[in-house]
Parts: C-alpha cells; sequence; structure tokens
C-alpha cells in the first residue's frame, strides 16, 4: 500500500492533530509520542476531528461532542453512532508517513 509522508516527527506535538488534504482527509494525532490516524470527518456530522479535542487515546469532535477511540476508530458516544476508518502509521527516519489504499 502507498505511504503518503504527513511530517516530521517534530512538526506535530504530543496532544496535537492536523489534517492531511486527501480525498477523503486523514487526521494525524500525537498521542504522548504515538501517532494514530484516522478519517478526518466526524461520523455524526461534517466536522474535522483534527479540530477535536484531544483526551488520552480520544478524540471529541469539536461540534457536537461525539468521542472516538483513536486506537480503533470505535465510536464511544452520542451523537455519532458509526466508528471512523483508522490507518496505519509508520514511523521512518523521524518523519511520519500513513498508509493509504
Amino acid at each position: 500500500m502507498p505511504l503518503i509522508r504527513v511530517c516530521e516527527t517534530s512538526n506535530l506535538n504530543p496532544g496535537d492533530a492536523l489534517q492531511v488534504p486527501t480525498t477523503p482527509p486523514i487526521a494525524v494525532f500525537n498521542v504522548d509520542g504515538e501517532f494514530f490516524a484516522t478519517e478526518d470527518t466526524c461520523s455524526h456530522d461534517d466536522s474535522s476531528l483534527a479540530d477535536g479535542y484531544i483526551d488520552g487515546d480520544q478524540v471529541e469532535c469539536a461540534w457536537h461532542f461525539a468521542k472516538f477511540c483513536l486506537r480503533t476508530g470505535r465510536v464511544l458516544s452520542p451523537p455519532a453512532n458509526r466508528d471512523i476508518r483508522t490507518y496505519s502509521v509508520k514511523v521512518v527516519d523521524d518523519e511520519v508517513y500513513v498508509e493509504v489504499d
């Protein structure tokens, strides 16, 4: 599967996220030095999860406060009722890559 270069590890601080402008967009999160990637759009509405609130390995949508697990994509609270897709992340030589289809 192809890898998309996202950023250098030093450009995404722990507790931060960024949106990768793919179609559809992907969100990449740094959780205490561990990187995760999910689809960027909340399954409840069209809000960017990269703009959400990160708490441990969870992200809370900034619009309606649905929560998702960053490790599995599992929905953790309403109003969302559908899991989100996750992507494999690889760190090579301090560069963050996301594996896409």
